[in-house]
């Protein structure tokens, strides 16, 4: 039998699909993230081209996202935070995940939905992804620095943190000020530090 180059590289694609792995549902994200939460409200966030700007200078990386699914949760009229999905590509293949963020603008959780490479599924450690609980946009976020990294999964690891920045910049420049039910989120850190 004679593979051509395109049946050789559908056949490849076929390998590379069946390392994917869906780990959470959104639903599921949402429960683990916040437990006390009646209810979530969906938005998606659209950027101007001057919000795309702002985020890229904040975080230093190119903005390819013309926008964002945002999960706003709530107990009661009480708001708890934002759950913000994401997506980076690691080598080959995209990752899918969510940040928790409470309303002064910190990480709660991080959450891995999807991942679809066949080396690096160690960022769905708990142990890594906790690191980034607590961490704001001014936060350095870098790799190897605030961020430990895990041998084998140095592009996952990288994208991620890299990702985590950008989501955190967008909430910062953007989310904060989003009208929810209620009016505005509040930002805590401006009563916090006079």
């Amino acid at each position: 039998m004679k593979l051509t180059f395109f049946t050789l590289i559908a056949l490849i694609g076929c390998l590379n699909s069946a390392f994917a792995e869906r780990y959470l549902t959104l639903d599921a994200a949402r429960k683990l993230c916040f437990p006390n939460a009646d209810r979530f409200e969906e938005q998606t966030v659209r950027f101007t081209p001057e919000q795309r700007k702002s985020i890229e200078q904040r975080c230093g990386s190119p903005m390819r996202n013309l926008g964002n699914r945002l999960q706003v949760a709530f107990q009661g009229t009480n708001l708890l935070g934002v759950i913000m999905m994401d997506h980076v590509m690691a080598k080959r293949e995209i990752i899918d995940y969510a940040v928790a963020i409470k309303p002064p603008g910190e990480v709660a959780q991080v959450e891995i939905l999807e991942y679809r490479e066949s080396h690096g599924m160690e960022i769905r450690n708990e142990k890594w992804r906790d690191q980034f609980k607590g961490k704001k946009a001014a936060s350095k976020l870098k790799l190897n620095d605030d961020i430990f990294n895990i041998s084998g999964a140095t592009i996952s690891c990288r994208h991620v943190t890299e990702g985590i920045k950008r989501v955190l910049a967008t909430y910062d420049l953007v989310v904060r000020d989003l009208p929810s039910v209620g009016g505005r989120m509040p930002d805590n850190t401006k009563a916090a530090h006079p």
